[in-house]
């Protein structure tokens, strides 16, 4: 059996990569480790500072210490949490086992969609690691990018209030409101609902965000 570990720093991703993998990739086990402070201190101190902790977290996973576990290792290690993606994806040298950030797969859509990349984001840390990362994808495939962010107002209140229908709504409106997008990319897993408020295609643009795509990466790099 493949069995992926996931790294979140909110419970609420618990079920959403449930119900994926239930969706695409049935027989896989997930393994969840939910770190909530990692995401709290790194907004305060910096993602960087945090590296020690996200380390011990990541060890925790690798060495079958996650919810759900029933001993043993794990495949692979996906982070779920944009803010300490690229922590994780540094770390994962160490640890003996591929360790992915949610949000590269997304990352290098979005740079094949089109030159004008709009990043929107509820939490401010997450908008410098994002950018960067589109950034680098464009390097590395060879395509020009000028990439725009957007944090998106009041929206990460109602996600701390458990208004998950209200905060996807101003998810939503802020990717309608967006202009001078060749493609719209949701920083966070937490958005992804926001993307699917836009039924009737009223951004224009694809919008892109990471759950699906980076869970798929992640089953494959544990050898799904």
């Amino acid at each position: 059996m493949v069995t992926l570990g996931l790294l979140h720093t909110s419970a609420v991703h618990v079920p959403v990569f449930d119900g994926l993998r239930d969706e695409g990739h049935p027989g896989v086990e997930l393994r969840h480790h939910v770190v909530e402070e990692l995401l709290e201190r790194a907004r305060v101190v910096g993602a960087e500072a945090v590296a020690p902790d996200v380390r011990d977290a990541l060890v925790r996973v690798v060495g079958g210490g996650a919810e759900g576990g029933s001993g043993g290792g794990v495949g692979a290690v996906l982070c779920t949490c944009s803010t300490i993606g690229g922590v994780a994806e540094a770390l994962g040298g160490d640890l003996g086992v591929p360790v992915l950030r949610v949000d590269r797969p997304m990352a290098a859509a979005a740079v094949a969609s089109g030159p004008r990349v709009v990043v929107l984001a509820t939490v401010e840390s997450t908008v410098g690691p994002t950018v960067a990362l589109v950034e680098e994808e464009a390097v590395r495939a060879g395509r020009a990018a000028s990439v725009r962010a957007e944090l998106v107002g009041g929206a990460w209140e109602l996600f701390l209030a458990g208004d998950s229908a209200g905060y996807a709504e101003a998810v939503a409106r802020a990717v309608r409101g967006v202009r001078g997008a060749d493609v719209i990319v949701l920083a966070q897993a937490s958005m992804a609902g926001g993307a699917e408020l836009d039924p009737e295609g009223e951004a224009r643009v694809p919008v892109l965000s990471s759950p699906r795509v980076g869970l798929a990466a992640a089953v494959g790099a544990a050898g799904g």
